[in-house]
């Protein structure tokens, strides 16, 4: 037998350990093996990794790419090709739901075939509800998980559109408890918001920077809370989206410790952005209009921090939710008769390529292991939302890799938008410095990625 690929000479990264001294022989896209002194055939292509730590191939478990409520954002093509130069080899996107939509069915079959072919990276569905009618319940989620494989739904607390009552969120569990689904839930209180935007606007207060002041952290804690208790009620597993909060994930931590079945997700702009970013001139603050907002404290940040490092949060996403800024319907809808109104914005970040470059500097600065890094990039996101051949570097996965750089062997980058290969005209993380990036992607055995030598050399066509 001979392997295709053998990576050698790396510290092998799982959620409980470093393995030395043990090479990854991948055959027909699957890792046939761990060993050391693995045969080498005529044909078998060798990676030295020098020392570098691999990690599996990273598991964005929570991407927007384009939906019809973005249509300035990415495409299936451009989000995902930027996924693969950042390490990504997995994402799990959103179909979604409108108030007058009443079947699920064609909208996954719509929204599958914007995927089919286009895309640089595996990729697995969730389903955002937003009218869980009795048939989308009783009938059409079942067979969306029996055919379709899509095994988690999202609800939303807050936004006119889209949020549910409490009974509806109940309905929605009790549907998922029966059909063994994951349900998402981006929690903030609607009325507390409501009214705050109300008041603000009477103000004259309507700039970007608002937008933080009006999704106070109680907001975000109260309707965490909430969540809590309508999930403990109907005893179901829920996961809490995008947690930018201390108290919102006291609370996670809370039922953690009681033992429910309670999840929770962070996302890097909770790691690193504050409030202050969005009071950039010229309107340049829109650019960091995301929901639940970048908080005004550094003890928030470092919050999100320590619930990775404690177990707190199970995953780790982007949120990738982006629109342009200088394009027509993009995120100056905001400027209307030439003034702002932060109310109008576009909510949400581009994402999907820094996502673990910013999640491996916390590792470099000592902010969480690299085991770490790998449980809530990698290994989680894959067995919560049904991935059995992805996050894990063992044999009979996917042969999903991401080989980083050897310390001392990369020169520091600082970032800039041109650099990355997403279809954004910003990043919010422009300027900031980086001691490493991935230097190979490998999906399923094939290198897509390689930083030095081609930059993306894979294919769309998944």
């Amino acid at each position: 037998m001979e392997f295709d690929l053998i990576v050698t000479n790396g510290l092998i990264v799982s959620p409980t350990d470093i393995l030395e001294a043990q090479e990854i022989g991948i055959k027909d896209g699957k890792i046939l093996c761990l060993g050391a002194s693995l045969p080498r055939g005529p044909s078998t292509k060798v990676i030295d990794a020098e020392g570098a730590y691999i990690t599996p191939g990273g598991v964005d478990s929570h991407v927007h790419l384009e939906q019809r409520n973005t249509p300035q954002g990415d495409t299936w093509e451009t989000g995902t090709r930027s996924a693969i130069c950042g390490g990504t080899t997995t994402i799990v996107a959103f179909v979604s739901q409108h108030r007058e939509d009443k079947s699920l069915i064609p909208l996954v079959e719509e929204y599958s075939a914007l995927a089919r072919g286009n895309s640089y990276v595996d990729y697995g569905l969730h389903v955002i509800l937003t009218n869980p009618t009795p048939t989308v319940l009783n009938e059409e989620l079942a067979v969306l998980k029996s055919e379709w494989g899509i095994t988690s739904v999202k609800l939303y607390m807050t936004y006119d559109k889209m949020k549910l009552v409490d009974k509806e969120v109940l309905g929605v569990l009790t549907a998922a408890r029966r059909l063994g689904l994951t349900t998402m839930i981006h929690a903030e209180n609607h009325d507390m918001i409501a009214l705050i935007i109300d008041t603000l606007e009477a103000e004259g207060k309507t700039e970007p920077y608002f937008h933080s002041v009006s999704r106070p952290t109680l907001a975000e804690s109260e309707a965490t809370y909430r969540a809590i208790s309508l999930a403990e009620l109907m005893d179901t597993p829920i996961l809490l989206v995008h947690v930018s909060s201390h108290d919102a994930a006291r609370h996670i931590r809370e039922a953690q410790t009681r033992l429910l079945p309670i999840y929770g997700e962070t996302c890097p702009q909770y790691l690193w952005l504050l409030a202050e970013k969005l009071k950039g001139e010229h309107f340049h603050g829109a650019k960091a209009v995301c929901s639940p907002p970048l908080r005004e404290s550094s003890a928030e940040t470092d919050a999100m921090w320590t619930g990775i490092a404690n177990g707190t949060f199970t995953t780790f996403s982007s949120d990738h939710a982006a629109s342009k800024f200088y394009v027509e319907g993009g995120k100056r809808l905001g400027i209307v008769d030439g003034k702002p109104r932060f109310r109008n914005i576009p909510n949400g970040l581009p994402g999907l390529e820094t996502r673990l470059p910013l999640l491996f500097k916390g590792v470099l600065e000592g902010r969480i292991r690299i085991q770490d890094f790998v449980r809530v990039a990698c290994s989680n996101p894959a067995r919560l939302y049904g991935l059995p051949q992805k996050g894990a570097i063992l044999p009979g996965k996917d042969a999903d890799l991401c080989i980083w750089y050897p310390h001392g062997k990369i020169a520091p980058i600082v970032l800039k938008n041109t650099m990355l290969h997403h279809d954004i005209d910003y990043t919010p993380y422009e300027d900031m410095r980086f001691e490493n990036w991935p230097r190979y992607t490998i999906l399923r055995g094939e290198v897509v990625w390689n930083r030095e030598n081609g930059g993306l050399v894979g294919q769309k066509g998944l």
